[in-house]
């Protein structure tokens, strides 16, 4: 992982995309992934499954989660179960991955230390 790749992405906000916007290229995905703890590219968006001891903490993590998520004003796909929660990033306005799923996604790494 890219640690300082990861930090910049971290400390950024999320863009608002204009109509007509493109999605990412893949060289570019790829090179932002390697900021990312354990995220793996599906398509059109980012993902990950997080895995935790008890309900209290999954449910503590999705709420930080909805909280960045309101921050940023970009909101995730999540699948909340019992002790795993499984999130989901894409930019829909560009027909795939942006910045702003990158940003978010080093936002929820940090949460996780």
């Amino acid at each position: 992982m890219d640690k300082e790749l990861a930090h910049n992405l971290s400390i950024k906000s999320c863009n608002v995309y204009a109509a007509g916007a493109h999605a990412m290229p893949q060289p570019e995905i790829e090179k932002l992934l390697t900021g990312l703890q354990h995220w793996q590219q599906q398509d059109r968006e980012i993902c990950k499954t997080i895995h935790f001891a008890n309900y209290y903490e999954t449910m503590a993590f999705v709420n930080a989660t909805a909280w960045i998520s309101h921050r940023e004003d970009h909101h995730p796909e999540l699948e909340v179960g019992y002790k795993q929660c499984r999130i989901r990033y894409s930019t829909h306005s560009v027909g795939g991955l942006s910045e702003n799923d990158f940003i978010c996604a080093a936002k929820i790494d940090c949460l996780l230390g």
